[in-house]
């Protein structure tokens, strides 16, 4: 889980009832495409993982703590796989009495296991979806009236999600360095899905925070030579 302070993250309470329930997914993401273990040492190791907490010199609180803040105001539920919500569970609760801190207890909350029991949801206000059917389950939840239904960290959880087309917009803050290796978020399944990207701001620290949504459409690939069809209009000049 990302370490941050917790007055970096510029938010209020969630706005909810908003509509029909989208599913957001935020991830900080090095610039070789990992997602993997970026808020501290022994957060991920899998693998042989050595990076953990890779994010925090380039976090910028001014540009990367009000994007956070404002993706959760529109953010009525939290989705987890087990690991990533075992780690906030563990944090949040001994956070309380901050403004951001107190939201993420109070928001709705649902974890994705094969593992834990109802007996094991000791953050407030979990919900339990066994793995088996969990994307019929989610399904579900989208299709309530509501806010947001967000994605933090939960890598394997957001990569399955891509694949069954769930998901609505994927926000990533792409850091600027590289990591050698790590669980990434896209899916190596052979399949292009265009994405349109929504909004775009560069931090301090050099993080390109986007906001990305997938169009539906297919990729449509061309070829170079069809660039320069129009001999009066190159597109590329020297000067």
């Amino acid at each position: 889980m990302q370490e941050l302070s917790l007055a970096d993250c510029r938010c209020s309470i969630p706005l909810c009832n908003h509509g029909a329930v989208r599913i957001v997914i935020s991830e900080f993401m090095s610039l070789d495409g990992v997602c993997q273990a970026p808020g501290g040492p022994d957060e991920d190791r899998d693998g042989g993982f050595r990076h953990g907490g890779w994010s925090m010199p380039f976090f910028d609180p001014e540009v990367m703590g009000s994007f956070i803040g404002e993706g959760f105001t529109a953010t009525e539920a939290l989705l987890f796989g087990r690991r990533t919500w075992q780690v906030m569970a563990d944090a949040w609760p001994e956070r309380a009495g901050d403004e951001f801190a107190d939201a993420m207890n109070k928001i709705e909350k649902h974890v994705v296991s094969s593992t834990l029991t109802k007996d094991d949801l000791t953050w407030t206000n979990t919900n339990l979806i066994p793995a088996d059917g969990a994307l019929d389950a989610i399904r579900a939840l989208k299709s309530r009236e509501g806010g947001d239904l967000q994605i933090m960290g939960s890598l394997t959880l957001a990569r399955s999600l891509i694949e069954a087309d769930l998901v609505d917009e994927i926000n990533v803050m792409i850091e600027p360095v590289t990591l050698g290796g790590g669980k990434r978020l896209f899916p190596d399944d052979g399949r292009a899905r265009p994405m349109r990207l929504v909004s775009h701001t560069v931090a301090a620290t050099g993080v390109q925070v986007c906001k990305f949504q997938p169009t539906g459409e297919p990729l449509r690939p061309g070829h170079s030579d069809e660039l320069y069809e129009d001999a009066d209009a190159p597109p590329v000049s020297p000067s």
